[in-house]
């Protein structure tokens, strides 16, 4: 299959940039034709600007400062994306990814009803891989736990239902352990090697 792998941390020797490498090297030795994309190695800009904004609804220019990106997740069959969670969200660049790469005409099409429509139908599967400073049940109960939400409920929607989704976290980092830290990447392995 091909992955597309998103990865977006700012340091390369932090416990994300493990999480990457054991979620790639495990994806290349399934068999899976991977692409990886490190948003901060390529110095993604994750800045919609006001030109984009105002080609946003003209397909014959909307994609031209992100053509790249487009044409990486049009390849793809599933999506893989590692990140941290900060301040209950997505890392600024990688939300820039999906403002500027997501759009009518890539994710959705827009009907003249104003109904917008899936477009990612050639998407099967979709994991979200993620490390939290909280524990789970702040995250989830008392921020209702956004980053899960931008990954599972979204591709739901973009890809007509038809994407299995996963979502993995290590939640309660600053508590962390080196036990639960190589649990954790023993089950980004196996969820890896497992994607079909």
């Amino acid at each position: 299959m091909k992955v597309l792998v998103v990865y977006c941390h700012p340091v390369e020797t932090s416990y994300n940039a493990e999480i990457h490498r054991v979620a790639v090297d495990a994806l290349k030795r399934a068999g899976h034709e991977v692409e990886d994309l490190d948003l901060y190695a390529e110095d993604f800009n994750p800045v919609l600007s006001r030109a984009e904004r105002l080609d946003y609804h003209d397909l014959t220019k909307n994609s031209a400062l992100v053509g790249k990106y487009v044409a990486q997740l049009r390849r793809a069959e599933a999506l893989v994306f590692v990140y941290p969670t900060w301040t209950y969200g997505l890392p600024a660049m990688l939300k820039g990814w999906f403002d500027r790469v997501m759009l009518p005409g890539v994710s959705f099409r827009l009907g003249e009803d104003g109904i917008a429509r899936p477009n990612l139908q050639h998407i099967r599967r979709v994991v979200g891989i993620s490390t939290y400073g909280r524990p789970w049940w702040v995250a989830t109960f008392l921020m209702g736990n956004p980053p899960r939400k931008n990954i599972v409920r979204y591709f739901r929607l973009v890809t007509g239902g038809r994407a299995r989704t996963k979502f993995i976290a290590h939640y309660d980092m600053n508590r962390s352990t080196d036990r639960t830290r190589a649990d954790f990447l023993a089950k980004v392995e196996r969820t890896m090697a497992g994607l079909e």
